[in-house]
Parts: structure tokens; C-alpha cells; sequence
């Protein structure tokens, strides 16, 4: 017999808060779940559709309970129980704060610089965090022609740091762009003509120190030194630092990696699961859980 929401809820703190075994999960909810681990309690998050939609919903029922989700069609601190299909759907708007729209959203909310986190995705990055999702080659005639920005842009300049999730290949992660979207710790100074760390290109303006601050992908989380250059923090569960070096366009410095990623909790696992997409429509498929979790959950 399937259990109400309510007993769902009270189920959560009795679900064990210790790692799951490898085989217990899949690829993409270890992002998720990494991703939630960026959010602060006390932050205001910009999310986009997909699996940053599922981490920051994980997060606000675990880790970040007070933090504050927008979406960029004008939803403003909803309390969605099951992830939204795309940030126009209203469901993201239960119990909401306002509902308003893309001149709240972007010219009140970022670019006040309220916005203490942004979640993105990506086509493209390079080794000091500039993000591509515009086009592949020329841009007056690309190989390939990507959605563009859809504030990509404004987001991961504003917001006071910046988590992306991308895909990883070596044409994905290059030493530097065929066309910067989104601006990461050096960028092109177009007084100079050179590249230049954003820092002194950006120096006087409220966004000098705004940046990315990790790079989620289906193979390790990145961060970002003091000169602005990515490095490898972790690697996840079977897969090897060579293999990750083999995936990157440039010189990538794996000598400060961690191990590897922290694998999720059954509790995280759990929230994952019932509450944030329990119809499967980010997350590929559903695990079972290991017979003393069902137990638990069968009651």
C-alpha cells in the first residue's frame, strides 16, 4: 500500500544517514546529490531546469532547509514537493513568496546582487571557467549552433558564485573557448586586447569577485584555485584520475584531489527519490534500496 506524504516525511529522520555502497545508486544522482552539498543555508539560489532544479530541492529538505530557490520565470521562494518540468511550470510556484517575472528576476533580484548562488549547465568550459553554450567554430557560420545564454550570461557573472553541471569530454573541457557565453575568472579585456584575470578587468564594479565556484560532472567535482584555474577536487566512485585526464583538453592539476566523491546517504537517496523526482523526469531510473532501507520504508 503506498504511503501518504506525511508518512513519507516522518519516515526521513529514520532513514540511516550514512553512504551508500556502490551499486546502491546511480551516476546521475551522485550529481544531484553534489550539487546539493554546494547550497548554504543561508543562500539565494537561481536554479535552471534539469538537475540543478533537483539538487537545490534536495538541499532545501536536508542540508540548506532555509535556503531561498528563484526561478527565472518569476517564481520567487516556492515550497515544491516533487521537482518542477521546466522553471515555467507551477508547480514550482506552490507556496511561493511572489510570482512576478523576467524584469524581477534579473533586474531586481541578480543584478541588486542579492543572488548569493547560481546552478547552470553548459556546453562547453575551459580551464579558468568561462562556459560556451552559444556555438561550436565561427560564430558567423558554427558547426554547431547551441540554444544560447537564456541569462546563462547575467547569472554566472552576477551571482556570487556560480556551480555548473556539464557533461564531460575532452571537447567540452578546453583550454579556452571558440566563444565565451559566460565569462569565468579571466576574460577578455577589450581595452587591452588580452586576456586578463576578471578581477582587474571587472576591479571597481559590484562583480569583481563574482565567479564560478565548481564544476560538477558525470565523472568528478572541480573547483577553482587563487589564480582562477580549475583543478580536480574529487573523482567519482570508479573512476580513475587517468581516466579524467584522458577526458580534459589541457593540462588539468589533479595534484590537491581529495579521493573520492563522498557517495550520497540512504536519507539523501531517500529524499532524492520520494520527494524531489519521484516520476523520473530528470533522474533516468530508480535503484532499490537495500533490503534494510525497504524494510524501514515498508514499515
Amino acid at each position: 500500500m503506498a504511503k501518504s506524504m506525511e508518512e513519507l516525511i516522518e519516515l526521513i529522520d529514520r532513514i540511516p544517514d550514512e553512504p551508500a555502497k556502490p551499486g546502491e545508486f546511480i551516476l546521475p544522482e551522485l550529481m544531484a546529490i553534489a550539487v546539493a552539498h554546494e547550497v548554504r543555508d543561508d543562500d539565494i539560489v537561481f536554479a535552471g531546469t534539469g538537475l540543478p532544479m533537483v539538487g537545490i530541492m534536495t538541499a532545501n529538505m536536508l542540508n540548506a532547509p532555509h535556503a531561498l530557490l528563484i526561478y527565472e520565470s518569476g517564481i520567487c521562494d516556492g515550497k515544491t514537493m516533487h521537482v518542477p518540468m521546466s522553471v515555467c511550470d507551477q508547480r514550482a510556484a506552490n507556496m511561493s513568496s511572489t510570482l512576478g517575472g523576467l524584469v524581477d528576476t534579473f533586474g531586481y533580484y541578480l543584478q541588486q546582487g542579492f543572488v548569493t548562488l547560481g546552478f547552470l549547465g553548459g556546453a562547453a568550459i575551459d580551464k579558468y571557467g568561462g562556459v560556451n553554450v552559444t556555438s561550436i567554430g565561427d560564430y558567423f557560420q558554427p558547426s554547431h549552433r547551441f540554444t544560447g545564454s537564456g541569462g546563462n550570461s547575467d547569472i554566472g557573472t552576477m551571482a556570487r558564485r556560480t556551480a555548473f553541471i556539464i557533461l564531460q569530454e575532452k571537447r567540452r573541457f578546453v583550454e579556452r573557448n571558440e566563444y565565451t557565453t559566460t565569462p569565468g575568472w579571466w576574460c577578455w579585456d577589450f581595452k587591452t586586447r588580452e586576456w586578463k584575470p576578471k578581477k582587474e578587468v571587472w576591479k571597481g564594479t559590484p562583480f569583481a569577485d563574482c565567479g564560478p565556484c565548481a564544476v560538477v560532472t558525470n565523472m568528478g567535482v572541480y573547483r577553482f584555485d587563487d589564480q582562477g584555474i580549475i583543478y580536480l577536487d574529487s573523482h567519482h566512485p570508479g573512476v580513475t584520475v587517468d581516466q579524467i585526464k584522458e577526458n580534459c583538453g589541457f593540462e588539468l592539476n589533479v595534484s590537491r584531489v581529495t579521493g573520492e566523491t563522498r557517495h550520497p546517504t540512504y536519507r539523501e537517496l531517500f529524499v532524492l527519490r520520494e520527494f524531489v523526482d519521484p516520476e523520473l523526469i530528470f533522474l533516468p531510473a530508480k535503484s532499490e534500496y537495500p533490503a534494510a532501507i525497504q524494510s524501514l520504508i515498508d514499515g
